[in-house]
């Protein structure tokens, strides 16, 4: 079993780490949130002061953090960086969704150090972390590859390579613009449906049955009471965040302008996801972009 530093804490990286700790790992924990801290504590992690006490000594350094800046900053700030405390030949695995260019740059610096690393994004949602059926997204050399493959299969059933270094970012933000653009077709749909008297749980059946059928429709519904243990049956509780969703899609147009690729479909949902966050919604599941073609 390995030694694991786990950094970040939050709705994914705290039911993955626990994931980890069941898989029999020894895992250190650390966040700025004690609250966080604490639960995975509770279910055997253990954890010290600082991300540099954790990181000291591990196989394996695992984070997961909001932004390209905050992996910038984690692994790489001159004072504090992490690159200054981590063992050679250690594996980082970077499971933030953040830009590509920051992927490669924080791996360019640690290979500099004989530091390993691979950006492993993952899809899922909370639902996955929690089950431990994430799908992770790797971009690194085949060696990194099947370094982190025996760790991320505590986590996640579906483990892809997807190529070198930044290859796992863009897999992930060409995954959640279409992720995006499938919910945003299924809820017009389906207000449409409900605007014109159908039941939305007979109108669902009947699509889910035909050539509209897809995930959002099928696995995770976001139209309220037509499937259980969804967000949308749950206020919009819980899942991937609206706010997150801007976020990631605007990760997937800042890809587009870099290589220049026509992505209309991707930039009207980014628009109206940024729309509805600006409403309020942003702490909602993106699956509430279902309330904003609500005709009353």
């Amino acid at each position: 079993m390995a030694n694991i530093a786990f950094i970040g804490l939050g709705n994914m990286g705290g039911p993955m780490a626990i994931n980890l700790v069941k898989a029999g790992h020894q895992v250190c924990v650390f966040d700025l949130s004690a609250v966080a801290v604490a639960h995975v504590v509770e279910a055997g992690a253990s954890t010290k002061d600082s991300a540099i006490a954790c990181v000291q000594g591990a196989q394996f350094v695992i984070s997961m953090l909001p932004a390209g800046k905050h992996v910038d900053a984690v692994y790489l700030a001159e004072k504090n960086g992490l690159i200054n405390h981590i063992e050679p030949s250690t594996l980082v695995i970077d499971s933030s969704t953040i830009d590509a260019a920051t992927s490669c740059k924080v791996a360019k610096a640690l290979a500099e150090k004989n530091i390993n690393f691979v950006d492993a994004p993952v899809s899922g949602g909370v639902g996955g972390a929690v089950a431990g059926t994430l799908s992770f997204m790797v971009g690194g050399s085949s060696k990194e590859f099947s370094q982190a493959e025996p760790i991320l299969d505590a986590m996640g059933k579906n483990i892809f390579h997807a190529g070198e270094h930044g290859a796992g970012q863009i897999a992930k933000v060409c995954n959640n613009m279409l992720l995006s653009v499938l919910m945003v077709g299924t809820s017009e749909a389906l207000q449409l449906g409900l605007a014109n008297g159908l039941d939305p749980k007979v109108l669902s059946n009947i699509m889910s049955k035909s050539s509209g059928s897809n995930w959002t429709l099928d696995v995770y519904n976001p139209c309220p009471d037509v499937m259980e243990n969804v967000p949308a049956s749950n206020d919009y509780q819980g899942g991937f965040m609206v706010d997150l969703m801007a976020k990631d899609l605007g990760l997937a147009m800042e890809t587009s302008l870099a290589s220049q690729s026509s992505t209309p479909m991707g930039a009207l949902a980014r628009s109206l996801y940024a729309m509805h966050a600006a409403s309020g919604n942003g702490s909602k599941d993106f699956s509430s972009i279902f309330n904003l073609f609500n005709k009353s």
